[in-house]
This record gives structure tokens, sequence and C-alpha cells, in this order.
């Protein structure tokens, strides 16, 4: 796999100035799309089965509307120039297949970028060798774990300076007691440099 990914990730490096403007809507989805009012739905039924044309196509609107990365975009449009079956399917399963595919690329970028830590290599690789369920979670709440924990390393790093001040070391501390991911992420990209 890791030739793949590799070979992936140079893709993605190659179309990164396309692929910046697409950032991936991780909490759009059907049920966000889906009118107010519809109509009950049986066991095994889709409530987009008994959906009219019109309210498909504000459904997959909405959905475009939430500035979605390039693949639901892609097939959003596809399902707005088809029928009305094209717009059922789009909204019953290919929004999904397409969200996980811009999740993926969302994954590759990270992946390519060199200050990228290892803690979100190792939790980035995971979730693609996972589910689409397991992609979706690593960019709604793993991310921020894994880098939180490449951070800690950093904060490590800094307290191992011979030339560091008090002030500094003081908050090194406090942030490796009971510091929160943001709190430790503000301080490596920031706060460090006010001590």
């Amino acid at each position: 796999m890791k030739l793949t990914r590799s070979a992936l990730a140079l893709t993605v490096g190659a179309l990164a100035p396309a692929l910046l403007l697409a950032t991936p809507a991780l909490a759009a989805g059907p049920a966000a799309a889906a009118p107010a009012a519809v109509a009950p739905v049986t066991a095994g039924e889709s409530p987009y089965d008994t959906m009219s044309d019109d309210d498909l196509r504000v459904a997959v609107l909405r959905i475009l509307g939430t500035n979605p990365g390039k693949g639901v975009t892609r097939e959003a449009n596809k399902a707005l120039d088809g029928s009305t079956e094209d717009l059922r399917n789009f909204l019953k399963t290919g929004l999904a297949k397409a969200q996980d595919e811009d999740n993926f690329v969302t994954i590759l970028r990270l992946l390519g970028d060199p200050a990228t830590g290892k803690g979100v290599t190792r939790a980035a690789n995971k979730a693609l060798d996972g589910t689409a369920a397991d992609r979706v979670a690593f960019l709604k709440t793993g991310l921020r774990l894994a880098q939180a924990e490449d951070d800690r390393v950093a904060v490590f790093r800094i307290l191992g300076r011979p030339d560091i001040s008090d002030a500094l070391y003081a908050e090194c501390q406090r942030l490796l007691d009971g510091g929160t991911p943001e709190e430790l992420r503000y301080f490596i990209t920031v706060g460090q440099y006010q001590f």
C-alpha cells in the first residue's frame, strides 16, 4: 500500500494548486440536505424515494451550497444534469462515495505536508487503510488528537533547549500537565514566540 500511497501523494502534490481550493464538507450529508417536510418512510425505504424531482434538485443544490470538495461537486453536477433517478441515486449512495473521495484527498494532502508529524502520519495512514467511517472519524477528531501528540513532542523539545527562559519553561510544564489540544497547538504555532 505504501507504493500506491506514495504515487497518490505525488499526484496530489502535482495537482495541489487545483486541490487547494477544494475543501471537504465533512458535515454535509443527505440528512442535512433533505427538506424539513418529508413524507413518512416505511422500513427499507429512503426518504428520497418519495421526493419529487424539484425537491431532489433542491436537496442537491443545498449540498453544493456548502462548498463541498471536488468529488462531491463533480458528482452533484452530474446528478443535476441527469434524470430524477440520477438525483435520487446521488443522494442515496453517490454523495457518501464522493465525500469519501474528498476525505481521502484531504488526508493525502496532510501526508504530503513536510511539517506533518509522526503522530498525524500514523493516524492518517491508519485512516487511509480503513473504511470511509474511519476517514471521517480521523478528520473530525483523530487529526486533532494526533496533532496534540505531535505538539506534546514539540513542547518536550522546547524544554530540552539549553537557553530556555523561566517563563517559557513554566508554560511548557503547564501545558504538559494538562493543556488541551487547542492550547498545545496555539503554543506551538504562536505562544512559544511570546516568551
